[in-house]
This record gives C-alpha cells, sequence and structure tokens, in this order.
C-alpha cells in the first residue's frame, strides 16, 4: 500500500515538472514568434511604425490587466470554498473526519480567494493612478 502511495506522490510531481516545463516551452515559442514576425517585416523593406515594433517586442502585450487578472482569480477562489465544503459533507457519510478537514481546505481556499480580490483592488488603484 506504501507503494501505490509512493507511486502516486511521484506521479503529482511529473505532472506539475511537465505543465512547469510545458508553460516555459509556451512562452519560448510565443517569444521565438514575435521575433521572427519582426525579422520578416524588417527584412521584406516594409515600413513599420514604432508602435508596432513595441507591440511585437513586448511580451506581455500591454492588454493584460494584472488588476482584471486577479479579480478573476480571486471569484474562482471564492465559488470554489462552498464547492470543496460540500465535497467534505459528501465524504463524511464515507468518514466522519472527512468533512471537518475539507471545511478547513475550504475556508483556506475563501482567504485565499479574498486575498486575491483584496490584490485586484489595490492595482486596480495603480492604474487609476497611473491615468491621473
Amino acid at each position: 500500500m506504501e507503494s501505490a502511495a509512493g507511486l502516486g506522490a511521484l506521479g503529482f510531481w511529473i505532472f506539475l515538472a511537465a505543465i512547469v516545463v510545458a508553460g516555459i516551452w509556451f512562452d519560448a515559442r510565443k517569444r521565438e514568434s514575435q521575433q521572427e514576425t519582426l525579422r520578416r517585416v524588417v527584412e521584406s523593406g516594409q515600413n513599420i511604425d514604432t508602435a508596432v515594433i513595441e507591440q511585437l517586442v513586448n511580451v506581455s502585450g500591454d492588454s493584460s490587466r494584472t488588476d482584471r487578472d486577479l479579480k478573476v482569480a480571486g471569484l474562482i477562489m471564492v465559488f470554489i470554498a462552498p464547492g470543496l465544503a460540500a465535497l467534505g459533507w459528501f465524504l463524511s457519510f464515507i468518514n466522519d473526519k472527512a468533512f471537518i478537514a475539507l471545511l478547513g481546505v475550504a475556508i483556506l481556499v475563501l482567504f485565499i480567494g479574498a486575498g486575491l480580490l483584496v490584490a485586484a483592488r489595490v492595482a486596480r488603484g495603480w492604474y487609476e493612478d497611473d491615468r491621473a
């Protein structure tokens, strides 16, 4: 039984490593394609303005707003929390301690979501200060 738990843990970490490597690979490919696009435009001899170059060179694209991203993540976490509590309630029919354990996890996720929502409000203030 212990070897099955060890294999499960190993599988989790391998999955996590694969996700990280895939993210790095995707980011590298994105940068490479942006640089290739810019290289082809320059080689073709077309006139391009600095706004197009800035948009191609800038990886984040300036269209992403951190405050919105934090707000979306916070809302998702806030709605996951009751789902975890409900899962704990259903699992309490199998094991009496499952509800308390998952209720603790749900409260933790709720606090993380609340923290993300507060961070979104603070970041939105920064964007408003930058516009002023």
